[in-house]
């Protein structure tokens, strides 16, 4: 699907049929692209989300939410996406891979 594998800026959701219990391959289908921004996951079982957010390739997975940032918290992507992080205390060149997870603690 040309939408989920190109970084779109503007009101764009794709949401994506899977098998029941196929994480896994959710994982590598949401891997298989050349950016890594951000992403979403929306479940009730916090312990699969917080596993998700450790496999996917991106520089921020919101948890029950989206686009709700902590202004004190790393930015940036991986891949194509970016090539580091700035914001927060954590910046630093060689924390490029660092990885930002925003949960809504409402929905958990």
């Amino acid at each position: 699907m040309y939408i989920a594998q190109e970084e779109s800026f503007g009101p764009v959701m794709v949401i994506s049929k899977f098998k029941n219990g196929d994480v896994d391959g959710v994982l590598r289908r949401a891997n298989t692209t050349e950016y890594g921004l951000a992403s979403g996951v929306f479940t009730k079982d916090i312990s699969k989300a917080l596993y998700i957010s450790e496999k996917l390739e991106a520089g921020t997975v919101f948890i029950n939410t989206y686009n709700k940032t902590d202004v004190a918290a790393p930015f940036g992507g991986f891949k194509q996406s970016g090539f580091g992080k700035d914001l927060g205390k954590l910046f630093s060149p060689s924390l490029i891979s660092h990885l930002t997870v925003q949960i809504n603690e409402e929905t958990t």
